[in-house]
């Protein structure tokens, strides 16, 4: 194991653990409450986090948003427009069992360019809860 990701190319559990931490640190510096999930790159969660006081649903979007992360290598904010009646996109959110979001949040995690992961930060607006998430990413090296 280096650095936290199992020898399989995966986030391993203590890499998880030290980037919801640093999600956790952001989002008490920026005043935010949120939930956060890690997933490995099959979509499936090592670790997640709910600040006391999160929207209830938060959880389950901070998770969806790692996965599709996962599932398409992109941060999931860029999917916004191209999702939009008449986009490129226009579809996408209602594959797989409905489990795709687009709101900003979700970031793909790579080590040594490789992707190991995913992250999804789920409780304030778009805008913060990916500010949240790089914030975390560069705080576990990541970045």
């Amino acid at each position: 194991m280096a650095d936290g990701v199992l020898d399989r190319r995966e986030v391993g559990l203590d890499l998880a653990l030290r980037i919801l931490e640093a999600v956790r640190s952001e989002a008490v510096r920026a005043s935010l409450r949120v939930s956060a999930a890690v997933v490995d790159r099959g979509g499936n969660v090592v670790a997640s986090v709910r600040m006391d006081d999160t929207p209830l649903g938060s959880m389950a979007l901070a998770t969806d948003k790692a996965y599709t992360a996962v599932l398409w290598e992109t941060p999931t904010g860029e999917f916004m427009q191209s999702t939009q009646p008449g986009g490129p996109d226009w579809g996408f959110t209602t594959t797989t069992g409905g489990r795709i979001v687009v709101y900003a949040g979700g970031l793909p995690l790579h080590e040594d360019g490789r992707l190991v992961g995913g992250l999804g930060v789920s409780g304030g607006t778009g805008e913060q809860d990916e500010a949240c998430a790089r914030a975390a990413l560069a705080a576990a090296g990541l970045a």
